[in-house]
């Protein structure tokens, strides 16, 4: 038997951070991971000397400093830029929209050119109020964008038509008119060499963990079953609980299921192919193909392998038991999942965290940032 005072659920990059800060003041933690590794979304394993990102392509962005020295103490970073080719059918095109693109879809090569033909093709369109994600598209970047570069990526990512989709999932679209490949805007950018499992693994140094069992495997009781403390099937006791998993999943349901969207991963290796695409993001924007992107995974360390790995990536619905890899955040889900935050305050004893506890998409700067908020938050209260 053993006294805790945090039981951290989920080894992910919210998990961990909070793990490390915690540890590094003393408190004693244990960290539980449902899957057989640690690092969540961002693990990376080693096939054919190759880092591959085992659940997406993941590129660490940040405008923050603070956040960008914070991760720096756990890897060093290439100088990768985020620069995916879109590909829609037999026409390549540059993300993010900017005047390569522009250039290449219209002909034209100077800004103002791009934008008399933007504006022309939106005022044909006479939307004054969009009632849907097409319209919202349409009244943004004209008819040419929205059919070759956003209709059917958007409609594979969320498995229904545009037509069906609120105007509120697309606030704006990112119209560059510059010469400019890069993705992001943030001034720190790049890829941590030798893989994000090797970041997890420092922060957990020195911190007990277990992989391979859920949450609800683990524990025995806890104070919703009128104990004092949270306890496991060994006996040790836990103060608290931080849980990074699905929310609703905690509470066992009692709202009903909130919505998510899933992923799946096809990998495979090709031996003696020293290139398969050329860049380390393809997006396949027709709704022909049925997988959204390809991803080749040694152009994200610049590598030199005489072979390659890559991973087609295919959305999907999610159903309960499988993996949740993006919150549905129309207003019914929402509304439900402010009725389960309201239903958290009555558990004091438990903090949620991370993607799905707080049921809304994060970057991994932004992870870090709300973790270490968390940790300050605690620390005031002790």
């Amino acid at each position: 038997m053993g006294q805790y005072d945090y039981l951290i659920v989920g080894a992910g990059l919210f998990g961990a951070a909070f793990a490390f800060e915690m540890n590094k003041r003393g408190r004693k933690v244990l960290v539980i991971d449902k899957r057989n590794h640690i690092a969540g979304n961002i693990y990376t394993e080693k096939v054919m000397d190759i880092n591959v990102h085992k659940y997406g392509a993941h590129i660490f962005h940040t405008s923050d400093e603070k956040i960008w020295n914070y991760i720096g103490q756990f890897a060093s970073f290439n100088h990768y830029i985020n620069s995916p080719v879109a590909r829609f059918h037999d026409e390549l095109y540059n993300l993010p929209f900017n005047m390569n693109t522009f250039s290449k879809m219209w002909g034209i090569v100077t800004p103002a050119q791009a934008k008399e033909e933007i504006a022309r093709q939106i005022e044909e369109l006479h939307i004054e109020e969009p009632r849907n994600l097409e319209e919202q598209a349409l009244s943004l970047a004209g008819r040419d964008v929205y059919e070759k570069l956003v209709k059917g990526y958007t409609e594979k990512q969320w498995g229904r038509d545009c037509k069906d989709l609120p105007a509120f999932i697309i606030k704006r679209l990112p119209l560059r008119f510059t010469y400019d490949n890069n993705y992001f805007n943030d001034p720190w950018q790049g890829i941590p060499i030798g893989g994000y499992t090797g970041i997890i693994e420092k922060m957990l140094q020195g911190v007990e963990v277990k992989t391979g069992i859920s949450y609800q495997e683990y524990i025995e009781s806890s104070p919703m079953d009128g104990q004092k403390v949270f306890t496991d099937r060994q006996g040790n006791h836990f103060e608290k609980v931080l849980y990074t998993g699905m929310i609703d999943e905690f509470f066992a349901y009692r709202l009903g299921h909130l919505e998510y969207r899933a992923l799946r991963f096809e990998q495979e290796e090709l031996p003696g192919c020293d290139n398969y695409q050329g860049n380390a993001v393809v997006n396949y924007t027709d709704r022909e193909t049925p997988y959204t992107r390809i991803i080749e995974h040694k152009h994200f360390e610049f590598g030199k392998q005489p072979d390659t790995v890559i991973t087609r990536e295919y959305p999907a619905e999610w159903t309960p038991g499988e993996e949740p890899y993006y919150p549905v955040n129309d207003e019914k889900n929402n509304t439900l999942f402010a009725a389960y935050r309201k239903l958290a305050e009555t558990q004091p004893q438990v903090l949620f965290g991370g993607r799905l506890g707080a049921y809304q998409y994060y970057d991994m700067d932004k992870v870090i940032a709300a973790a270490l908020k968390m940790v300050e938050e605690e620390t005031v209260r002790a």
